[in-house]
């Protein structure tokens, strides 16, 4: 393993420890994610679906997907940019539904020009079945 790639992945670490700290008491943590892995490149969360994450009809909520889709494409443009950033656009489509358990959430970048990143993500539930499918740009705001 080269040394770039050691201290490359040490500045990530310190760096996701920052965002972990500022998290707190922010809707992130409210939801109740964790990461799983995150780099410039790509990132996965992971949350426990439960009673609090359900709609009236006893599936997980359409806003914690789009959250869950949402919050991993942000993450990685976080690492990839470390510059503030928001999203401009987000797409969602809803392929199954999930009444409860593990949940992931894994993203990546598919395309960047100047202050704009676009990404993909897809949700999937313990059994690798897919639950959400997103895109979303997200805009840098500030250099």
């Amino acid at each position: 393993m080269s040394e770039d790639f050691v201290v490359k992945q040490a500045d990530i670490e310190e760096h996701l420890a920052r965002l972990e700290e500022l998290a707190r008491g922010t809707f992130w943590s409210e939801l109740g994610c964790e990461v799983v892995y995150a780099n410039a490149e790509k990132a996965a969360i992971r949350l426990h679906a439960e009673q609090r994450h359900l709609n009236l009809i006893g599936i997980v909520h359409g806003g914690v997907l789009m959250s869950m889709l949402d919050n991993a494409m942000g993450l990685v443009v976080m690492v990839a940019c470390r510059e503030k950033t928001v999203t401009a656009q987000l797409n969602t489509h809803f392929l199954e539904s999930s009444r409860s358990g593990i949940l992931v959430c894994e993203a990546e970048i598919i395309h960047r020009i100047g202050r704009t990143i676009t990404l993909q993500a897809t949700v999937k539930d313990e059994d690798e079945k897919f639950i959400a499918w997103g895109s979303g740009s997200y805009r840098i705001v500030s250099r």
